[in-house]
């Protein structure tokens, strides 16, 4: 039953309308784009769960910089204190964001620190890959998870040593871009296909903003008419496209999951399912001597053994270009798990009758 409610998502249903994608749902505008930023700060005013200083050396290193630079020196002293930690900080900074604007910060620790709850971040910078800072950071952290104990048994909830910080950076430098003088723009496809890329084209070129021209399946070259490209991409993003994708499927095992596009076609083929299972119970049994005996009491091995041979399994016939939905008709009518379907899947490939690409996570 697991299988069917998992395969029954992907097939066509009738009772419901199949509303075509957007243009800018589907694609990415060349350029506009998020950038990553990253630095490194401390966080203070840790309840005792902080960094053991003497275990991790860049923690004492940072916090004896920073006195320094605040006119304290403690060079050569001995710091015992367990109320800092060292932490990564990481941000993404928005397309065409502008200086003054705040973004959301990430903050993870870096040494031995148990968790970051209460903690302060002290202002740190965030830099892109060129070197240059984008941002600065500080504020509180709030932590997600929590964890409680006692002296026997604890409990805890998510990961007390990664941590956020809404709006708690600030941009300081602008990325370099001026999309109004650009005399083309490319739309890069996030699924590339010959077809779909095709379809934007003409779906572009019949609206008469733009001249569209298709230079790869994964890339459509879009000219402005009158030359505002800030008017044309306004106009076509919203326009609906119908997207055309490779059949497929996506098969994690660790998880036990299978996923199908509604345009997988199985050749003609026999399936038979089955497999020998094994159940081992052990049930001790405590045996006690009789009363005025000099017997031992004594624990007595009790074994149950069941075995299943899948004899009950039957053999499914499916025809020329079968649906996906007859597929899943017919492998649920056999009982197979997600792991005995990932099986099937393969072994339907392996023998050439199933006609869609297999990708294992």
């Amino acid at each position: 039953m697991a299988a069917a409610s998992v395969l029954a998502l992907t097939v066509p249903g009738t009772a419901f309308a199949d509303p075509q994608p957007r243009i800018k749902d589907i694609v990415d505008v060349e350029n506009v784009r998020p950038n990553q930023l990253v630095g490194y700060g401390l966080v203070v005013g840790l309840q005792g769960t902080g960094d053991r200083i003497r275990n991790v050396p860049f923690t004492e290193e940072t916090l004896q910089a920073m006195l320094e630079r605040m006119g304290v020196n403690i060079r050569g002293d001995q710091m015992l204190t367990q109320n800092v930690a060292a932490v990564s900080v990481t941000a993404t900074m928005p397309p065409f964001a502008r200086a003054g604007s705040t973004i959301d910060v990430q903050v993870s620790a870096m040494g031995d620190a148990s968790s970051l709850q209460g903690g302060i971040l002290l202002v740190s910078s965030l830099r892109a890959l060129d070197g240059e800072i984008y941002a600065v950071a500080q504020g509180p952290v709030a932590v997600s998870g929590f964890k409680a104990q006692g002296a026997a048994a604890r409990i805890s909830r998510g990961v007390m040593t990664t941590a956020r910080i809404a709006g708690g950076g600030i941009i300081e430098r602008e990325v370099p871009y001026d999309l109004r003088s650009a005399q083309n723009l490319k739309l890069a496809l996030k699924n590339p296909d010959f077809t779909t890329a095709q379809r934007i084209a003409a779906r572009i070129n019949g609206e008469g903003t733009g001249m569209a021209e298709v230079l790869d399946p994964a890339t459509v070259q879009i000219t402005p008419r009158g030359g505002n490209v800030i008017e044309m991409v306004t106009r076509i993003e919203n326009l609906t496209v119908p997207v055309d994708q490779p059949a497929r499927i996506v098969i994690n095992e660790a998880a036990g999951t299978v996923v199908m596009g509604a345009d997988v076609r199985v050749s003609p083929v026999a399936i038979a399912q089955g497999g020998l299972t094994i159940s081992v119970t052990e049930t001790p049994v405590v045996s006690q001597p009789g009363p005025l005996s000099n017997g031992q009491t004594t624990t007595v091995p009790r074994t149950r053994i069941q075995a299943d041979d899948g004899s009950g399994a039957s053999l499914a016939l499916l025809t020329q270009g079968t649906s996906l939905q007859t597929l899943v008709s017919g492998l649920n009518a056999l009982g197979v798990s997600p792991r005995d379907l990932i099986t099937i899947l393969q072994a339907l490939k392996s023998a050439g009758a199933l006609q869609a690409e297999i990708t294992v996570q």
